[in-house]
């Protein structure tokens, strides 16, 4: 029987999981560091990790503060849309020529069509949902940001909630299915306080995953390599993609070749993505894929994350 030679159409965008490291502004002596951490995004915090009275001071960042060439993406996180600082942050973001900004308290789909305005052509836009009225609007914002973000913390606080997975369940689906129904990457989800325990990081990282998030933001260099594992596609889970791939290209006449066509070959596409990000893996293992916030209490268990 000739293989199968249409392809089902995927509008969702298969990426690498992200993974944006966030060092604070007032911390220049830590950027070199960050840029070198392994991971794909190095955020300047501008925002939640720098007092009121250095807001402005710290947009003069010394020279060599950061690599000349610096192999990852550069992304500043601004002060929100109706704070003081937050005009000149897009202004510096501009200036300096990141790669893009993320956007704090992100509340309508006006709000990044002002902030594109203000930024240099190709500059992205990641909105961070952590706030009630965000929340109410994200199919919108979802339509003119490239991304979105997770703010758990926030959002937890002002829905007076506690910050438990039973809790952000449903905002966190929501968010996930405001992405997919946008055709935008998969959203990222919010941090993990802890940056000493590794197995609860994975273990929020793998949460994540199962739930649909394209990520995880990062408050430590620390939590990168347990917040991949989290991420990472398990070997059963590659064996099994593998050969549903092979299935889907000349599927056979019973009811496996069925199963296997189409959304489980997509399914199996993205398996395959993950396991690329797996640390230490070869990209030539993966065949036909085409294609800062307040602290918190230590008493925190890892249910709450």
């Amino acid at each position: 029987m000739p293989c199968k030679q249409e392809r089902p159409m995927n509008r969702f965008p298969e990426e690498p999981p992200s993974f944006p490291l966030f060092v604070s502004a007032a911390r220049p002596d830590a950027f070199a560091a960050a840029c070198m951490s392994g991971s794909d995004i190095v955020v300047i915090d501008l925002e939640d990790s720098v007092a009121p009275d250095s807001k402005v001071a710290v947009r003069r960042i010394p020279q060599g503060a950061l690599p000349k060439d610096p192999m990852v993406r550069l992304f500043l996180r601004v002060n929100g849309v109706g704070t003081v600082w937050h005009r000149d942050d897009l202004a510096f973001a501009r200036k300096i020529g990141t790669d893009g900004i993320i956007l704090p308290k992100c509340e309508s789909a006006e709000q990044i069509a002002a902030v594109r305005a203000a930024l240099n052509h190709g500059q992205k836009v990641i909105a961070q949902i952590e706030t009630l009225p965000g929340l109410s609007r994200v199919d919108e914002i979802a339509a003119k940001a490239d991304r979105l973000a997770l703010g758990s913390i926030d959002l937890c606080e002002e829905m007076g909630c506690a910050h438990t997975r039973i809790a952000l369940l449903p905002l966190r689906s929501r968010i996930v299915q405001a992405a997919r129904l946008a055709g935008r990457p998969a959203p990222l989800d919010g941090v993990t306080i802890s940056v000493t325990d590794g197995a609860a990081i994975t273990d929020d990282a793998r949460h994540a995953r199962e739930l649909g998030f394209g990520g995880k933001c990062l408050i430590h260099q620390r939590q990168l390599a347990p917040a991949q594992k989290g991420f990472c596609a398990t070997p059963q889970d590659l064996d099994w993609a593998r050969h549903a791939l092979a299935a889907d290209e000349c599927p056979t006449s019973d009811a496996e070749g069925e199963m296997l066509r189409s959304p489980v070959a997509m399914r199996a596409r993205r398996l395959l993505l993950r396991g690329q990000a797996a640390v230490g893996q070869a990209a030539d293992a993966l065949p036909r894929i085409g294609g800062r916030r307040a602290p918190v209490p230590a008493a925190r268990t890892r249910q709450e994350s």
